[in-house]
């Protein structure tokens, strides 16, 4: 199975704007004051939006010559930590979410306490580590050693890589 260039140019284009529509989501729930329909909203998309992107990069996974000739050790070696950072990321972005909602609805003139604070300076923080992680994983796929037949020796291939 070669890399297909226009297939992959289309995933990678839906990948970095599900990450620019978090990025935006994540800025505008900032200033959104206004309704908590829409901030619902907003961050009902925003979860949406990282399922989807997650579901993109194990999409791109399983269309590996790697991975259909079952050798899924050598992806989880090599992504296993953009793996685990977007799972950690998607839970706190909803826990994030989910509180701030609550806290608004309970109380609207102060809605910030301090773990609330910490818990949003935190999610916020791991996002730009979420946007490095999984922008790396999605450029790394495209590397047509996934997508050729070579000799699956990992060291030969260089797969055991520090991350």
């Amino acid at each position: 199975m070669k890399l297909n260039t226009a297939r992959y140019s289309v995933i990678l284009s839906v990948q970095v704007l599900l990450l620019l529509i978090d990025w935006v989501i994540n800025v505008v729930s900032i200033f959104e004051r206004n309704s908590n329909a829409k901030m619902l909203v907003m961050f009902i998309s925003q979860d949406a939006c990282l399922i989807l992107a997650l579901s993109a990069l194990l999409l791109t996974f399983f269309s590996t010559y790697v991975f259909q000739n079952g050798l899924v050790y050598l992806l989880y070696d090599r992504f296993r930590i953009t793996l685990l950072v977007c799972m950690a990321y998607f839970i706190l972005t909803t826990v994030v979410n989910i509180w701030l909602l609550v806290l608004r609805w309970n109380n609207k003139e102060q809605p910030w306490n301090i773990p609330f604070f910490v818990s949003f300076i935190i999610q916020r923080f791991m996002s730009a580590i979420y946007y490095y992680y999984y922008k790396r994983a999605a450029l790394r796929i495209s590397d047509p050693r996934f997508y050729e037949d070579l000799d699956m020796e990992p060291e030969k291939l260089n797969y055991h890589t520090s991350q």
